[in-house]
């Protein structure tokens, strides 16, 4: 995984370079940074956001009302423990579209088992349950956004 710090230099000089895409390679890493123009710097991280806003703000936006009303819903699940996002990004239940998701609802997990994939500026993090036990409900379909946070899966604890 790449070092943050690295990551926060090198777009420093990006930004001080006026560069619009930089793309470094090696053995073990590859970073890829592009944004459109060095007038929109704090517009880079919002603009693919704003683009699928209007799609995605469809969507939780009226998922946003469910919400509130799923929480008493979620008195019915008592219980169950939420596995979280651990950050902003786009969730993946399987490792490729040809292949089978990692869990499923009423796979036994424990700890160490890797229930989903997270990109995050074009990395695929893989996000382990830390918790043992069984998929009640998976909250969020591969492909949406999620938030830091934001529960992904119930878990039965064992």
């Amino acid at each position: 995984m790449i070092d943050i710090r690295k990551l926060k230099e090198l777009i420093r000089l990006m930004v001080a370079n006026d560069l619009t895409e930089l793309d470094l390679r090696d053995d073990q890493e590859q970073v890829t940074l592009r944004r459109p123009g060095a007038q929109q710097v704090p517009v880079v991280a919002q603009a693919p956001v704003a683009v699928a806003a209007p799609v995605a703000a469809a969507a939780p936006a009226p998922a946003a009302a469910p919400a509130e009303p799923a929480a008493p819903e979620a008195s019915s699940d008592e219980g169950l423990v939420a596995i979280e996002s651990p950050m902003v990004g786009t969730f993946y239940s399987s490792p490729a579209p040809d292949k089978p998701a990692f869990v499923s609802v009423g796979d036994s997990i424990n700890a160490d088992s890797v229930v989903c994939l997270v990109e995050a500026m074009k990395i695929f993090n893989e996000i382990k349950a830390e918790t043992s036990g069984t998929i009640e409900k998976m909250l969020v379909n591969s492909g949406d956004s999620v938030e830091f946070g934001q529960p992904m899966f119930l878990v039965r604890p064992a």
